[in-house]
């Protein structure tokens, strides 16, 4: 398999920030997109000086799966030229949904591995990417909100932490929320990865999964899965040894899951024997607001605290030499 696997403690390729200007390009990997919903996110990014390039199969639809937008080869050959595209400086996804896993060994990875580093957002569906991406390709990547989403065209907080992570990324290396507390006491330090839960743990048993999430801060988040179905995938990650030497865990959103108690008690219960310490609700993920959280890279987990600090910025900013204006920030 043609792999690049992390080294627990160390961090991988951080693509550069980028300035007024740069060029990004919105692609579809998984569900079909709202075509205004689509308009508004795009002018949002071209609100912050970038030039935008929607994929050509972005708005197509499945000619008989409803739940995909266009066919497995379209999406696939949207993402793929995005990237190997030497004009495009960022890539972001437009939905979640579902449908990357269909698409992820459709990809000519060495070739998208010869092609220089750049931005790479999303999340939900998205995280079968961020751990390929990870694995395949050696690239820190950004969990974030998605160009059509709801929280990225609706709320304003949700999209100025994604601006000030790629634009500013220096100042965006300690992520919190009014809502982070303590689940398991205790601090740890690891390299982020992880993503959506049940996403994550449909890659378990196949080729392109890690063998464990040893030496990590695993972010784990989720939507409308019963507290039961969370339990199940959550023992699903522990027997198959994938939190084997997890370092810490932030957990991030859990909306329509049930109530929050409920959901909470099912976390304790899963991962408090694990003996590492985990922070609760720290505010990414499928929430009206959330954080943009980079992948890849070294961070301290602080739960006594409810802080998650990166050692690097998730992408790497402009050298004091050249300063970037960045739009909106004085």
């Amino acid at each position: 398999m043609d792999q690049q696997p992390t080294t627990p403690g160390q961090g991988l390729t951080r693509p550069p920030q980028l300035r007024p200007g740069d060029h990004i390009a919105v692609v579809a990997p998984s569900g079909p997109i709202d075509p205004e919903r689509l308009t508004a996110g795009c002018a949002i990014l071209r609100s912050w000086g970038l030039r935008v390039t929607v994929a050509p199969h972005v708005l197509d639809t499945h000619p008989t799966l409803g739940y995909l937008a266009g066919t497995d080869a379209d999406r696939a050959a949207d993402l793929q030229g995005a990237w190997l595209d030497p004009t495009v400086d960022a890539v972001i996804c437009a939905r979640g949904g579902y449908g990357v896993h269909r698409i992820v060994d459709l990809l000519d990875w060495a070739a998208m591995r010869a092609a220089r580093p750049k931005a790479f957002i999303g999340f939900s569906d998205v995280s079968s990417l961020h751990e390929a991406f990870a694995r395949r390709l050696g690239l820190a990547t950004l969990y974030g909100p998605l160009a059509s989403g709801s929280s990225f065209v609706d709320d304003g907080p949700t999209a100025e932490h994604l601006r000030r992570t790629l634009f500013d990324p220096a100042a965006t290396t300690v992520l919190t929320s009014p809502t982070a507390s303590a689940l398991v006491p205790g601090r740890a330090h690891g390299v982020t990865a992880g993503g959506c839960l049940h996403v994550l743990a449909a890659e378990r048993g196949t080729p392109a999964a890690r063998p464990s999430f040893a030496g990590s801060i695993l972010i784990l988040e989720d939507v409308n899965e019963h507290p039961y179905q969370l339990d199940r995938l959550l023992t699903q990650f522990l027997r198959s040894r994938a939190l084997d030497g997890v370092a810490g865990i932030a957990l991030g959103s859990w909306e329509g899951c049930g109530r929050p108690e409920r959901v909470r008690d099912v976390m304790l219960d899963r991962l408090g024997a694990l003996g590492v310490p985990v922070i609760w609700e720290l505010g990414f993920g499928h929430c009206p607001s959330s954080l943009t959280v980079p992948l890849g890279v070294p961070a301290l987990l602080d739960a006594d605290a409810g802080t998650l600090t990166l050692d690097l910025p998730g992408l790497t900013p402009t050298p004091v030499s050249a300063p970037v204006s960045v739009p909106g920030v004085v």
